[in-house]
């Protein structure tokens, strides 16, 4: 189609093909359902023309309709945008990160700010995880596995690793023995299946528009809206973190709070149940 600006947009074609496949969507379904749809964020400011226009518009009713009454973005997106200071930039990310920072961090910043930040933070609490190939950082290392790291030419750590508990702590933790560079160590790792196995959340009712369940698996970055509060049709309730995507889960009717069954950083898997809302 009349795809503009070939590497913001893949994106956003990509984060609409995962939320129509988690939610067994066809194109018609898309169409017919967008009003009552709460689609990820790439694909909402994108019908806004955060990333420019197709030629020839684009097509009505269902920007209109995914848009929900959100102002659409008149001529060139980056008339919009405030002049950026990169000295005043990197000065705030050294002491909001309290580390030094370099251009590319400034640049990432600047152009993806809470990415960024998420990715420094990262780095200072892992270290430098770029050393390692891909399928280690993606997987970890299997058992009796001996790979190297090299830190800079000349210094090299051999690790090895030995073996992982079976006994799980109150924590959910398991204890992972390895060498390195000959040495005995070990370190408490969290295990991320015991909490799915530990708690199971309620699911939203179907064919009750005022029970709210999560659109796709993910974290919760945000509630906005409390317990009593008024809402709207189409008014944001919550985001979520999904499949490296940011998703505002929208009010489905017009009512009142009833209860919320999410919390921020609370994991969910699709269509758990996180509010309660009665028609006024």
């Amino acid at each position: 189609g009349d795809i503009i600006k070939v590497t913001p947009s893949s994106k956003v074609v990509g984060d609409l093909a995962q939320f129509m496949v988690q939610n067994q969507l066809s194109a018609r379904d898309v169409e017919d359902r967008a009003e009552e749809l709460s689609f990820p964020s790439s694909v909402v400011e994108f019908m806004q023309g955060f990333i420019g226009e197709p030629y020839g518009g684009f097509p009505e009713p269902l920007r209109s309709k995914i848009l929900k009454g959100l102002a659409p973005i008149r001529g060139r997106p980056g008339q919009h945008l405030p002049p950026i200071n990169f000295v005043q930039l990197r000065d705030e990310l050294i002491e909001k990160h309290g580390e030094p920072v370099s251009d590319y961090d400034v640049m990432s910043s600047a152009m993806y700010p809470k990415v960024c930040d998420e990715f420094i933070d990262f780095r200072r609490e892992f270290g430098p995880v770029s050393l390692f190939d891909t399928r280690i950082f993606l997987t970890g290392p299997k058992v009796g596995e001996e790979f190297e790291v090299t830190l800079e030419k000349g210094k090299v750590l051999h690790i090895t690793t030995l073996a992982v508990s079976e006994t799980r702590t109150d924590t959910g933790e398991r204890e992972v023995f390895f060498e390195l560079n000959g040495q005995l160590r070990s370190f408490l790792v969290k295990d991320k299946s015991v909490a799915k196995e530990l708690k199971s959340n309620p699911k939203a009712l179907k064919g009750v528009k005022g029970s709210v369940g999560a659109p796709m698996p993910g974290t919760v970055i945000e509630v906005r809206v409390q317990e009593g509060d008024k809402v709207e049709k189409g008014q944001p309730l919550i985001v979520l973190s999904a499949m490296k995507m940011e998703m505002i889960v929208q009010s489905p009717i017009a009512g009142t709070v009833k209860k919320i069954y999410a919390s921020k950083d609370m994991k969910l898997e699709g269509d758990d149940l996180v509010m309660d809302i009665d028609v006024d």
